[in-house]
């Protein structure tokens, strides 16, 4: 295999799922859809678009970067979750495209490529429309997103869809073991919540992470800015206008033959390089679609704490029970030591002359014996009621 590595065409997708996984396995998109293997090394991927190694590292499996959304010169580096691609003008290269989690964003991405390049020919045949038609349709061809923004929203969309899910399956198992928990205290049911808990705080934190990059896209307008690569590369490509600035066009997946159909019309679209509000709009959707998976996370959080909340006041309840009946028992014990004091005076070997002829003294003792005790009793218990002590 030579420094650029081996290339298989891709047919079918779904075929990507019999085959073995390698390490260093890639997938490229072009605009049209088609898929091609690549089984190249780091240097062959940072030649081919022209990125640093600090750049493609983020990208590494084997180490552990947070969720970023980078904008460079030609490309996009994004790595979120299992989804690790580099987003170029023309093309997308996504990393292990074998993995289960990645297949489904490779369809979705061929899917939707397909379908633009059939409505851009489609447009394209329509030859014998009127001069007005036409620029119509190339002024909606230029409103729609260009080629790495479409890239981007299926790499979003699939994100959140796949974070939503893992948390709907996080509620459907947490709310019914925590019911059943505040039913039932056991050691199993404990044991089911901690493993629940656990899970909940692990997923909670990569919500989060995904959520704070898109917030730092948001707030800062450069940032959003350097991800406009057809733009990047339309004001490289477009010749310099009276007034200085730079002609580029917003969005096209085939920017070259724009540029020519554009140079031979008179209308030129001039947009400001701060002008982010396409993509703005975007991001924005998907901040929301991942902030409302994270409050469905803090909703359950509340939940969780509600209900260890009401075990820790039920385990208080069973504890002062306990000390209730200890206090109980003590009390009964201390005046059972009072009639057993009087029975051990009564046992000693010592002479006494009225035990001879007065047996109804043993009947005497023990009966007013017994009366002080259960008396003794009964006022330790109303004086410990009285202190609070006791429940009523």
């Amino acid at each position: 295999m030579d420094g650029e590595g081996l290339l298989v065409p891709v047919e079918i997708q779904a075929s990507l799922k019999k085959k073995t996984a390698v390490s260093r396995s890639w997938i490229l998109l072009d605009q049209t859809g088609k898929g091609t293997i690549l089984d190249v090394d780091k240097y062959a991927i940072m030649r081919r678009v022209h990125i640093h190694a600090r750049d493609l590292r983020i990208l590494d499996p084997l180490l552990s970067y947070p969720s970023t959304i980078l904008g460079r010169e030609k490309v996009i580096v994004l790595n979120l979750e299992h989804i690790k691609a580099i987003i170029t003008a023309e093309e997308v290269l996504l990393r292990d495209p074998l993995d289960d989690n990645v297949v489904p964003i490779v369809e979705e991405l061929q899917r939707r490529l397909v379908l633009t390049r059939a409505s851009f020919r489609g447009q394209g045949e329509e030859e014998e429309q009127p001069a007005g038609a036409r620029d119509d349709a190339e002024t909606g061809e230029e409103n729609e997103f260009p080629f790495e923004f479409r890239a981007l929203e299926v790499v979003l969309e699939g994100i959140c869809s796949y974070l939503d899910a893992r948390t709907r399956e996080l509620e459907a198992d947490a709310y019914p073991a925590l019911d059943e928990l505040t039913s039932k205290i056991s050691s199993r049911n404990l044991d089911r919540v901690r493993k629940l808990k656990s899970a909940m705080t692990r997923l909670t934190n990569r919500v989060q992470k995904v959520r704070d990059e898109l917030e730092q896209l948001l707030d800062d307008d450069d940032d959003m800015a350097d991800l406009y690569l057809s733009r990047k590369l339309a004001m490289t490509s477009s010749p310099v206008s009276a007034n200085g600035a730079p002609n580029w066009f917003f969005s096209s997946p085939t920017i070259g033959s724009k540029i020519s159909r554009t140079s031979r019309t008179s209308t030129v679209t001039v947009q400001l390089e701060n002008d982010v509000e396409e993509l703005e709009m975007l991001l924005e959707a998907y901040f929301m679609q991942v902030d409302g998976t994270l409050n469905k996370l803090t909703t359950l959080r509340e939940y969780i704490d509600d209900t260890e909340d009401y075990i820790n006041i039920q385990l208080d309840n069973h504890r002062n029970q306990l000390i209730q009946l200890e206090l109980f028992l003590c009390s009964g014990t201390v005046c059972l030591s009072v009639y057993s004091l009087v029975a051990a005076i009564f046992g000693m070997n010592i002479p006494y002359t009225w035990k001879e002829g007065h047996g109804y003294v043993f009947k005497w003792v023990v009966t007013l014996t017994g009366i002080l005790c259960v008396s003794l009793l009964l006022s330790i218990i109303s004086y410990a009621r009285h202190k609070g002590l006791l429940g009523s």
